[in-house]
């Protein structure tokens, strides 16, 4: 059945946000701050894994000796359409107004007061983008969703199971903006999905590659801030991916 991997991803990224909800709140503040660091860690390990791989794999295709210069171009170029978009402000103000939501919402967990000057920086909207990079960049996200609208939801039952299991360890931690990575997994997986015949052609090795790769150095740079390191402005960042894919089709012929 067509777009029921995208349906099932939706709801076990959900079952499992309500799940690290409900018992998020019993884990000690000592063990929540190691887990959040395991997930900064976990997620370094992810994204240069991603970035790294799929770098290589853009070597093997026809950009060549291009794939370093793909990868920089798109993340400089992307960083600074998103400057000037503002991305990362907006993302920040839709932040604040999702806090607001949150206190006057009891079931969606707001931060607690006691929380150090630290743990309050990591609001509604840092879990949105964490789960959000995490659930809708990859190789898996875009074989996954192609596969699902020409009436194969395999990969994406694989995937669903995946990002259930997450999403539970990050909901514990990162609070309800998990949940809200529905929203760009069913915009981009459903939309994939959906154009899955239209964008089959496209999907080269090449663009998937040049997508793996970029979209991998944004959840490395989201690793950094999870850890505590450098706070980068992720945000700004999320504009290189399309670039890449851009360029990656068009040099990967």
């Amino acid at each position: 059945m067509p777009f029921s991997g995208v349906l099932v991803n939706v709801v076990t990224v959900l079952v499992g946000t309500a799940v690290g909800l409900l018992f998020g709140g019993l884990i000690h503040d000592r063990f929540r701050s190691i887990a959040f660091t395991a997930i900064g860690v976990a997620t370094l390990v992810i994204g240069a894994s991603m970035s790294v791989g799929g770098l290589s794999r853009m070597m093997r295709t026809a950009m060549g000796d291009y794939a370093a210069l793909v990868l920089v171009g798109s993340l400089v170029v992307g960083s600074l359409v998103g400057e000037a978009l503002r991305i990362e402000y907006w993302l920040e103000r839709l932040g604040v107004w999702l806090q607001g939501a949150a206190r006057r919402a009891p079931f969606l967990a707001p931060v607690p007061e006691e929380e150090t000057p630290e743990e309050k920086r990591h609001t509604l909207v840092d879990g949105f983008v964490t789960a959000s990079l995490l659930f809708c960049v990859g190789a898996l996200t875009v074989l996954g969703s192609l596969q699902d609208g020409l009436g194969d939801p395999s990969l994406l039952y694989l995937k669903a199971t995946l990002d259930g299991f997450a999403s539970i360890a990050l909901a514990a931690t990162l609070g309800a903006g998990v949940g809200l990575a529905v929203i760009p997994v069913v915009v981009i997986q459903g939309g994939i999905a959906l154009g899955a015949s239209f964008l089959q052609p496209f999907m080269t090795p090449a663009v998937i590659a040049s997508i793996t790769c970029v979209g991998g150095a944004s959840i490395l740079a989201l690793g950094f801030d999870l850890c505590g390191i450098k706070r980068f402005p992720v945000g700004n960042m999320l504009p290189s991916i399309v670039i890449a894919a851009v360029v990656g089709g068009l040099l990967g012929r």
